[in-house]
Order: C-alpha cells, then sequence, then structure tokens
C-alpha cells in the first residue's frame, strides 16, 4: 500500500508541463490513467463528465491548434503532447442539481476539477507529465469531437512525457493560506 510520505512525494512532483518528448504512452498506463478519472468522488454521485482521450495524432494536432493563441503566444507546445483528454461537462443528476441551486455552487464544476486532478496526479505517477488547458476554441474542439453544441467542455488536459525536470514549486507560505479552527 502507498503511504501518505509516498504520496506527498506524487503531489510534489505533479506539475504543468508544457514540454513533452515524441515518445508513445503505453496502453496499460493510459487505462490507469482514465481509471482514476473513473473513480473521482462527485456531488451526490452525479458523475456529470465524458472523457474524450484523443491519441489519433492528426486529430490531436488539430485539438492542439484549437488550443494555441500566436496573438498571446500561448499554448504552442499542446502538439508535442502525444495525448489530450477533452472533459465534457455532462448533466448532473437531480439531487447535485438541486443541490448547485440551493447552495449556489457548482457542483458539475467542482466535480470535474476532482476528477481532472485524479488524471494528473495518475499520470504522475506513472512518470507523465501534464497540463491542464482551459484557454482553447471550445466551439472548434466540439464540432472537430462531435461534441454536442449543448454541451460545455471546461478543460483539456495535455499527457507524455515531460522533456524537463520537475521544478521546484513556488507556494505562499504556508501561514498565509492555512489556520486552524479560524479564518
Amino acid at each position: 500500500m502507498i503511504t501518505g510520505q509516498d504520496f506527498l512525494e506524487i503531489i510534489q512532483q505533479r506539475q504543468s508541463d508544457r514540454a513533452y518528448l515524441n515518445t508513445f504512452i503505453e496502453k496499460d498506463k493510459m487505462e490507469r490513467i482514465i481509471k482514476a478519472a473513473h473513480l473521482a468522488p462527485s456531488a451526490c454521485n452525479a458523475q456529470p463528465w465524458k472523457f474524450i482521450v484523443v491519441d489519433n495524432t492528426e486529430l490531436k494536432n488539430k485539438i492542439a491548434d484549437c488550443t494555441s493563441s500566436a496573438v498571446l503566444g500561448m499554448n504552442h507546445f499542446t502538439k508535442q503532447a502525444p495525448v489530450h483528454i477533452i472533459i465534457v461537462e455532462e448533466k448532473a443528476n437531480f439531487t447535485s442539481s438541486a443541490g448547485s441551486l440551493i447552495k449556489n455552487k457548482t457542483f458539475p464544476l467542482i466535480d470535474i476539477g476532482i476528477a481532472a486532478e485524479n488524471i494528473c496526479l495518475q499520470a504522475t505517477a506513472e512518470g507523465l507529465g501534464t497540463c491542464m488547458i482551459g484557454w482553447f476554441d471550445e466551439t472548434k474542439v466540439k464540432k472537430l469531437l462531435n461534441i454536442p453544441k449543448s454541451k460545455r467542455v471546461p478543460l483539456i488536459i495535455t499527457i507524455g512525457y515531460p522533456a524537463k525536470e520537475t521544478r521546484e514549486k513556488r507556494r505562499k507560505d504556508l501561514n498565509q493560506v492555512f489556520s486552524f479552527n479560524s479564518y
């Protein structure tokens, strides 16, 4: 069984990788990554998601084109990643939807964030790198993947073997972001 220290090490290694090696990802690793997403918890067990794994090079490159911005100089690394996972927001079940309205919280997006991090942590445990992409042309992505116009695509995750070493994390001091029993 994995120890708490081992798990913390995986979290420490997880980063947003923006450079990937041109190396194939083994099928068993991708299956475990998909399983990690599938096992993610969700409000009222709604599981308000569908994951589309894009590993066809031509299609993946078209998706990558949707993430790049020449004007802002963003996301030009995405073609390097051999796999993109597109996360589609699906309709939540009645209890999750009602809870979202009553509590003024968008539970499906919280749930998708949890599932996305499960993907990234499992990929890290497999020796792979990831980057969550929120900046992309959603309309073009939906058209390329035959996603209904009524659906939303909140995230794309690139996955591949990282071309660079894990960098040191820069974080605020712990006492700035954490307290016990009171704000």
